[in-house]
């Protein structure tokens, strides 16, 4: 990975090291705004959108928690500032939890079982919708509807490349940020600690090992690859032992092999979390996260 790094860095890289935006923070901020209604769930929002007529640039960020927990404020709260800084236009949205149909709330999708597959496929739904919500209300928030990017952290980071990967109609977006993202699910059910060997000995041989395995390959980045994939940046830890280090590489890999564009930032010696990282004023990826959504949003079509 040193080595490809070293080789292929991007001229978003490049100026990361020297990236500084000093300008003052001023705009609107909303708090709530349903974009959607999924069943019984209502699908909220919060956002910020700069001060001025723009039209601005626009992130939609999908936090992460296991598919089963987290916050739209707190998940992803360390990434609100350097966007709003730079000038760009941001929604945090909540999506359909698995917790739905989990007795165990306290687990996550891997260590629960093939029972909440359904759910992630209604979340990557979510997504899509918000992505589709902001583009029909453009002019009301004062965004460019060419110029939309997605940012996901965690399981949000797969919910995000799934909905670029696979857009519906009216869906597509210019960007990709993913952090420390899920890519190959069947992978990680193999490998993770998280699922008990108990289980995988249960079903392994049986036609639930197939189903299983089968339905986590179609929910994972990897499989849905293509050359016409909008710009990927995944940023993930090093020493993360949760979801390894090796799953953005591989996806980054098979990108860049089918004639897209994709890197990997490294952040050397961290784990999982950004918020983690910011207690520990791990914040370089920053400079890269908005270098990188410069260059990807700044132009306009």
């Amino acid at each position: 990975m040193r080595s490809f790094i070293a080789i292929a860095l991007p001229s978003f890289l490049m100026a990361a090291t020297s990236h500084a935006d000093t300008r003052p923070l001023s705009g609107t901020r909303y708090t709530d705004v349903e974009y959607g209604q999924a069943g019984a769930t209502t699908l909220l929002f919060d956002g910020y959108v700069p001060a001025g007529p723009g039209p601005f640039p626009a992130v939609i960020l999908v936090h992460g928690g296991g598919w089963v927990t987290g916050d739209k404020r707190v998940s992803v709260q360390p990434l609100f500032q350097p966007l709003a800084q730079a000038g760009f236009a941001w929604f945090s949205i909540t999506y359909r939890l698995a917790t739905d149909i989990h007795k165990k709330p306290q687990g996550d999708l891997l260590s629960n079982g093939a029972s909440s597959l359904l759910m992630l496929g209604t979340a990557v739904d979510d997504v899509r919708t918000a992505i589709r919500f902001i583009k029909q209300h453009a002019s009301e928030y004062r965004v460019d509807p060419t110029r939309i990017a997605l940012i996901g952290e965690s399981a949000g980071g797969q919910l995000v490349s799934m909905a670029a990967l696979r857009p519906a109609p009216d869906t597509e977006v210019r960007a990709v940020v993913a952090f420390y993202s899920p890519s190959d699910l069947a992978d990680l059910a193999k490998s993770s600690e998280r699922v008990p060997d108990s289980v995988r000995q249960a079903i392994q041989g049986t036609p639930w090992e197939g189903l299983l395995l089968g339905g986590l390959r179609e929910l994972s980045p990897v499989t849905w690859v293509r050359r016409d994939a909008p710009p990927f940046l995944l940023i993930h830890g090093t020493a993360d032992t949760l979801v390894p280090f090796g799953q953005s590489t591989e996806m980054c890999n098979k990108l860049n092999a089918v004639g897209g564009v994709c890197t990997v930032f490294p952040m050397r010696g961290v784990g999982h979390g950004v918020r983690w990282w910011e207690s520990d004023n791990r914040t370089e990826y920053k400079r890269v996260m908005i270098s990188f959504l410069e260059q990807q949003l700044n132009s306009r079509l």
